[in-house]
């Protein structure tokens, strides 16, 4: 079992250690620092000086160790230009120390002050349709414009001067949520700039485009369009990668100013969210030292599962353990209708975070603003400074976080399979969805759930992550491929890896043409089978085999099998007609491994029983078998120790038993912990967090 400790010091370390990259994991580089923090926003420039006393005082008594702020306060930093005034944040952070919390210092360039837009407004953003935004928002800035960025050059340096070697400042947080990009000139030259860099000629770009379609070619670049709908593939798909770029250098430029003048210990990273697709988050995070996100439930109830894959998400954006910068505290603001979580799910999303790699979990935010524009979000203390409800189960929190956090110190969570998360395929399928259900990120979340159920541990990758050490390798939707990376994925199975292809996978190459030798493209020979026509549906069809009974929906694809040793797992039922008993599944052994391709959006049922064979197939056993279902297991190791994180998200108590005499590091509220125990009983979104003996 991987959960015992002699494996996790022989087997399994050597295996994954090896392959993995790893981060020294503590939540600061700061050794007197917690290693585990809860934090939350904070913005004393709001509120007279004399209240903060007061708030650091109920965040001291809520073990919080970590406050964000400056993030939004440009104004009150520069209060006119080339005027700066830190004084108050020395304060603010000299007082915050005094209540043992250290700072993690926000730019503020997500919110320019006034006297910037109003005396230079080319430094403001232009729509997709010419209009340009006007000040009273954020995020209303041009990431492309130089005197913009020359303004968040110039505060970010005069920060990091001022508070580089602050022993409480332990990390930069860049701007606020990267979002939308500019259409203005300066943005256009430069993308023209970009894809004449890229291209060469403009004779390349037409051929790789095939601008011959509707009398799309060019003469010269300038010619060429900025758009984000409506256009060539080939197009959109170059502009979000140059996004992707242009909010890389928007990161660089403000690094270039703060780490000169910082502490080697003061990480620098930005705050990001989830599934957003607006750019590729592999690109922008290449520069960063961790990544961090911002954490909230975007439906009515909040799904255990999906809320865990966009951790791991995370987590790979650097295969390193990372931040979770903000979080709800309850509510929030910005659904039609904003339920509350139920009470202990607060806590359980904490400890979610902190099984899936996270080493912070910060609350946004910290108490009411007296105005704007998130009045109603929620908060730990109300406007007039007193605890609304959920401070006390967020002082839970805190307070289980500094008994586990020794033990938790310098573990991440490891994995033996993995799921590939691509941003040019997301964004190829989000061109031309072809069905309206067929949305990429939920095409993966049906992936990720069985195998998340089933395994105990995903690793969510990058395609150009490498693939050594990992049993097996999903791929939901991988619909851009180059003949590189299908060389990759040859080797990967050729080794001994288990490659599972989903629905959509190959059927366009780097520039988004489609591939002349049809799906899966270059993996065709290799898998002995192709896609001979794919079809949107709108009913559920049958499909029946060695997997059992089950349906297609959204999405199915007619196969054939092309090579003798090629096996069907799946077969369609009587439908449309054109996938009437056609291949459905379709799987091949190669060399010392398996290729499997998926034509079609499963159901639940169906998915989970071909995860349990491909899971079987590749010899990747559960951390911990036979847990009831809706509890979650999560395992933090190093090559020392290894913990056991356990959540209820049932409303109803659960038992688990243990293989193995285990040590509690926190308890229920009147249990107590540091009891060796070989069983736990889980109330409903109960916690335990579990040590193995030596």
């Amino acid at each position: 079992m991987r959960l015992s400790c002699s494996a996790i010091a022989t087997v399994f370390t050597a295996l994954v250690f090896a392959a993995i990259p790893q981060l020294n994991a503590q939540a600061t580089q700061y050794a007197e620092k917690p290693p585990l923090l809860v934090g939350a926003a904070w913005y004393p420039e709001q509120w007279p000086e004399s209240q903060w006393d007061h708030d650091l005082s109920l965040m001291e008594a809520a073990h919080i160790d970590v406050v964000r702020v400056g993030e939004f306060a440009w104004s009150t930093m520069e209060p006119s230009e080339g005027h700066y005034d830190f004084a108050w944040l020395d304060r603010a952070i000299a007082l915050a120390a005094k209540h043992h919390i250290c700072v993690v210092l926000g730019t503020p360039t997500a919110a320019p002050p006034a006297w910037l837009t109003t005396k230079y407004p080319e430094t403001l953003r232009v729509d997709e349709n010419g209009v340009r935004d006007e000040h009273g928002n954020r995020q209303q800035f041009s990431f492309t414009d130089p005197l913009y960025r020359r303004f968040a050059r110039d505060i970010a340096e005069q920060m990091a001067i001022h508070f580089g070697h602050n022993p409480d400042v332990v990390g930069w947080q860049l701007d606020n949520e990267y979002g939308n990009p500019s259409f203005d000139p300066t943005a256009k030259a430069q993308f023209h700039a970009w894809l004449q860099k890229k291209y060469g000629t403009i004779a390349s770009l037409n051929r790789h485009w095939a601008t011959a379609y509707w009398s799309q070619t060019y003469d010269n670049f300038d010619e060429i369009p900025v758009r984000e709908d409506g256009e060539n593939p080939a197009l959109l798909l170059e502009w979000k990668r140059f996004v992707s770029d242009t909010w890389k250098s928007y990161s660089e430029n403000q690094i270039a100013a703060i780490r000169p003048h910082a502490d080697p210990r003061q990480f620098i990273t930005t705050n990001t969210m989830g599934w957003f697709e607006g750019f590729n988050e592999y690109t922008v995070h290449s520069v960063l030292d961790i990544a961090a996100w911002d954490d909230y439930i975007d439906s009515d109830r909040y799904d255990y599962l999906a809320n865990g894959a966009a951790h791991d998400l995370t987590r790979g954006y650097k295969m390193k353990n990372f931040w979770v910068m903000e979080t709800e505290p309850a509510f929030v603001n910005w659904r039609p209708t904003n339920t509350p979580l139920q009470k202990g799910e607060v806590r359980d999303m904490a400890w979610q975070a902190i099984g899936h790699g996270a080493e912070t979990v910060e609350y946004w935010q910290w108490r009411s603003a007296p105005n704007g524009q998130e009045e109603y979000h929620g908060v730990l203390v109300g406007a007039d400074g007193t605890p609304v409800p959920v401070y006390y189960e967020v002082q839970q929190v805190g307070k289980e976080f500094a008994e586990a956090g020794p033990e938790i110190a310098g573990t991440s969570p490891h994995s033996e399979v993995a799921l590939a998360n691509d941003f040019d395929s997301r964004w190829a399928i989000g061109f031309q969805r072809h069905s309206a259900g067929f949305d990429p990120v939920n095409e993966m979340l049906a992936f990720y759930k069985p195998l998340r159920q089933q395994s105990q541990a995903v690793d969510m990758i990058s395609i150009d992550t490498p693939l050594d050490g990992y049993k097996l390798v999903e791929l939901p939707a991988l619909n851009v491929i180059s003949q590189a990376t299908a060389d990759r994925l040859m080797a990967y199975v050729r080794q001994g890896g288990h490659l599972l292809l989903g629905p959509r996978t190959g059927m366009k190459d780097e520039y988004d043409a489609l591939e002349p030798q049809r799906q899966p493209g270059p993996l065709v020979d290799f898998l002995g089978g192709r896609v001979d026509q794919f079809y949107a549906l709108d009913y559920a069809v049958p499909v029946s085999g060695e997997l059992g009974d089950g349906t297609a929906n959204i999405w199915a694809e007619q196969l054939s099998v092309q090579a003798p040793d090629a096996k069907v797992l799946l077969t369609y039922g009587k439908s449309n007609g054109w996938l009437d008993d056609r291949p459905a599944v379709i799987t091949r052994s190669v060399g010392k491994g398996r290729i499997t391709y998926v034509g079609a959006w499963l159901d639940a049922a169906t998915m989970g029983r071909l995860t349990q064979q491909l899971l079987q197939q590749a010899g990747v056993q559960p951390i911990l078998p036979g847990v009831p279902e809706g509890v979650e297991v999560c395992q933090r190791s190093n090559a020392e120790k290894s913990v056991l994180i356990l959540i209820n998200h049932n409303t109803k108590d659960e038992h688990v038993g243990l293989p193995e005499p285990m040590r509690e590091l926190i308890g229920e509220p009147g249990i107590g912990s540091q009891e060796t125990v070989s069983a736990v009983d889980l109330p409903a979104y109960g916690v335990a967090v579990l040590e193995t003996q030596k």
